[in-house]
């Protein structure tokens, strides 16, 4: 991934109005991947392939959306718009249409004045590497249009959130409820403002309804599980019993308890998988190289395997994949529960944990009293572009020397961000002291290495 020109880990991102984000190059890459569609798809004599295009709220999405619209259109390929829905209804919907692939136009978790474009094929999951690849290979060739009789129609989905909705109260046992419940329900002024309180509402909840006013700008800001303390605010003020935060896509999750204290994604998915434990069912859990060691211990102590892929939720799922396993997410709130849906889900994963609260009549503290956290410290290092900090003897020793004192009872990570030149320098252990000193350390002389 890293030698490529346009996709990230999470497909194209960038300020709007800046190369990549811009209308000639979404044009261009709808037609780059129109065409491969085209080539990838054998369709009965007279039959278009065919597309559905959800949104988040940022005002960048129509000017995006038409763009989009445009290059497919001129590839020969149908286009279905769905407006604003959450990233993971664009999955469910790809596949429950029969559809050849899906799009989504969203910057996740960032500021309105950024935006991207990202695929999922018929199945509902991204992308294949070679997939993105080949779009990639073709798009700055010159665009071509196919005989006016072969173009793309596009015409809307008027029942795209309805559908989500019913699929995602699918995902809730049907013997419980959430009657007597009081939920605060934070949607980030984004994809889901309009789909994820009627979810709870529907199921029984009180709905208390917060960051679902969508201006085109607000997404993000000061809301949704990046900015879990206007959640907790909002639990505690209205006497909530917990509350849910999606981002502006919806893809993750973080909860608040009617104390206001907030529960990232691994102790989430500590509830959900001890909850699959109890119930007879099996496999593991996959979290990622920023899980916290508490957890992975906890996981183990429930007697089930646990295993670790990169940072991003595409590697979570592979790594899912490889292993047989329904069960994996990061600690940033993306959780994938394989036996409910083929991609991380925010909704669908506060039901599941919501059920698995219901079914023992606990609370989330007492349904993470046996999961605890060690003290972690990240140092963020801004490196040269090009300096290779792991030949260097400084770095190492101080990694090697960290890896000494910390034993069995810690772990030392590091690794470069895939979107700025820093090295990001994580310790964590049992000792906080212990902790903060060695990323000090090795922080230290990763910045003396680099002048």
């Amino acid at each position: 991934m890293g030698t490529r020109k346009y996709f990230g880990t999470d497909g194209v991102r960038g300020r709007v109005g800046e190369a990549p984000i811009t209308p000639d190059f979404v044009m261009r890459l709808g037609h780059a991947a129109g065409v491969s569609l085209v080539a990838r798809h054998e369709l009965p004599a007279g039959e278009r392939p065919a597309v559905l295009i959800g949104k988040d709220t940022r005002i960048s999405g129509y000017m995006l959306e038409a763009a989009l619209e445009a290059g497919f259109s001129a590839a020969g390929v149908d286009v279905m718009l769905a407006g604003p829905i959450p990233t993971p209804a664009v999955a469910y919907l790809t596949r429950a249409l029969r559809l050849q692939a899906g799009v989504v136009i969203s910057a996740s978790h960032n500021p309105y004045d950024d935006n991207g474009i990202k695929f999922f094929s018929a199945r509902g999951v991204k992308l294949p590497d070679a997939v993105e690849a080949e779009i990639e290979a073709s798009v700055d060739r010159p665009m071509s249009c196919v005989e006016p009789a072969r173009l793309g129609r596009a015409r809307r989905i008027d029942d795209a959130a309805g559908r989500y909705i019913e699929f995602c109260k699918s995902a809730f046992p049907a013997e419980l409820d959430l009657r007597g419940l009081k939920i605060a329900v934070d949607c980030a002024h984004g994809a889901a403002y309009h789909i994820a309180p009627k979810v709870f509402h529907e199921l029984g909840a009180e709905v208390i309804v917060a960051g679902a006013s969508p201006d085109g700008f607000n997404i993000n800001d000061g809301v949704g599980a990046t900015r879990p303390a206007f959640l907790s605010q909002t639990v505690l003020a209205q006497g909530a019993d917990l509350g849910v935060a999606l981002d502006g896509d919806a893809d993750r999750l973080i909860m608040v308890d009617r104390h206001g204290g907030i529960y990232d994604g691994d102790k989430l998915l500590y509830v959900i998988a001890a909850a699959r434990k109890r119930r007879g069912q099996g496999g593991g859990v996959v979290g990622t190289l920023m899980s916290n060691l508490g957890f992975e211990h906890a996981i183990v102590r429930l007697g089930l395997p646990f295993a670790r892929a990169r940072v991003g939720d595409r590697y979570v799922l592979e790594l899912m994949h490889e292993k047989g396993w329904r069960l994996g997410g990061e600690n940033s709130g993306h959780i994938i529960c394989l036996d409910c849906h083929s991609t991380g889900d925010g909704i669908i994963s506060a039901l599941q944990v919501l059920a698995a609260l219901r079914e023992r009549g606990r609370t989330l503290s007492e349904a993470c009293a046996d999961l605890v956290f060690y003290p972690q410290r990240l140092v963020n290092v801004r490196l040269p572009a090009d300096f290779d900090w792991q030949a260097d003897a400084g770095i190492t020793a101080a990694r090697m020397a960290a890896e000494r004192d910390l034993g069995d009872s810690g772990r030392v990570l590091l690794r470069p961000s895939g979107t700025e030149p820093l090295l990001r320098v994580m310790v964590e252990g049992r000792d906080e002291a212990l902790v903060e000193r060695l990323a000090r350390e090795i922080a230290g002389a990763v910045e003396k290495a680099v002048r």
